[in-house]
């Protein structure tokens, strides 16, 4: 899962050794940041902003590969990383994170999308 990445790469920026000092920064609880590393609970929107400002990731990509570990089904998870790859090849840097969001509401709307861009 992505979000592993995300807050190792947290930890590594901030010098962390513990996963409680990400959990105090971001103002939850330990046992909150052990279930969203085991998939059971998800990172918010603002919480994957600053988490991806420190790491220094693209807010953008993290948004979407976040939004793709919270894919229920197979099609809707290939479909997220299809749109992040043609996002990145052509190197559209300035998509509207509200964009994105419709693009969460459901697998049609995602496929739609896919067909425009490709």
């Amino acid at each position: 899962m992505f979000i592993n990445e995300l807050f190792d790469a947290y930890k590594t920026a901030k010098n962390y050794v513990q996963d409680k000092q990400i959990a105090h920064d971001l103002g939850l609880s330990s046992a909150r940041i052990s279930e969203m590393r085991k998939g059971k609970r998800y990172v918010s929107d603002s919480e994957a902003v600053i988490l991806a400002e420190v790491a220094g990731y693209d807010i953008k990509e993290v948004l979407i590969r976040i939004a793709a570990d919270q894919a229920k089904d197979a099609k809707a998870q290939n479909a997220w990383g299809e749109l992040l790859e043609k996002l990145k090849g052509q190197q559209i840097h300035n998509v509207s994170l509200s964009i994105l969001g419709l693009l969460a509401l459901d697998t049609p709307t995602i496929q739609c999308v896919l067909s425009i861009l490709c």
